[in-house]
Parts: C-alpha cells; structure tokens; sequence
C-alpha cells in the first residue's frame, strides 16, 4: 500500500524552528519528486517547496531564505526545516510525491500521492 505520512507539526511561537518529516511506505521515494504544499483556512493548497530526485529545489517567494527542503533516501524520507516561522504560516502542510524524478516545480497537479496532512499553527 502506498502511503505518506508527515509528523513533526504542532504549536510553535513567532520566529521559532518546525521541522516537518515525511515518511513513504508502499513505494522507493528514491524514484520521486517530492514537494510541500500547505493550505490555510479558507485559501488554497499552495506549494511550498519541492525536491527532485536529483536535488533540484524550489521555494514559494512566502518561505525563500527562511525553510528549506531535503531528502534522506537511505531513510526514504523528506524534510521541510521552517525558520523564522511566521503567523501567516499557519497552515495544514501535505507532502506529495509524483513519479516524473525530475520534475522540481510547485503544480499541485503533477503530484499523484499525498498525505493525510499535519497541522502547524504559529502563536504567541
């Protein structure tokens, strides 16, 4: 069964550190794009970073210089670092994975498996 599943969210001040994880089941990450998307009450999904298989990174210009994306495959994992974490963050946040490895854009629609989502709210 091919599964995702991200951990790592929760409750995290202004200016704080998240690290987000996702984990794969069912299927070899090694073999997949992998990006990050979140969706805000009432707005929606939106990418926020991605990572091809050969590295290859994007960011959203709302999380440029302040998150960053990596990949683990001897653990068939990926990462999102959030820093200097804003309210405006607030979010579900998904990873998603497609099976073009090269591909290292944002367009929700190229990506074929997702997870069930984690909550992240940043509050004083």
């Amino acid at each position: 069964q091919v599964q995702l599943v991200e951990s790592g969210g929760g409750l995290v001040q202004p200016g704080g550190s998240l690290r987000l994880s996702c984990t794969a089941s069912g299927f070899n990450l090694n073999n997949y794009a992998i990006a990050w998307f979140r969706q805000a009450p009432g707005k929606e999904r939106e990418g926020v970073s991605s990572i091809s298989s050969t590295g290859r990174r994007m960011h959203a210009d709302s999380v440029k210089g302040r998150f960053a994306i990596s990949r683990d495959n001897a653990r068939n994992a990926v990462y999102l670092q959030m820093d200097s974490v804003k309210i405006e963050d607030t979010a579900i946040y998904f990873c998603a994975a497609t099976p073009t490895p090269l591909y290292w854009g944002l367009g929700k629609y190229e990506y074929i498996y997702w997870g069930q989502g984690i909550e992240v709210t940043v509050s004083s």
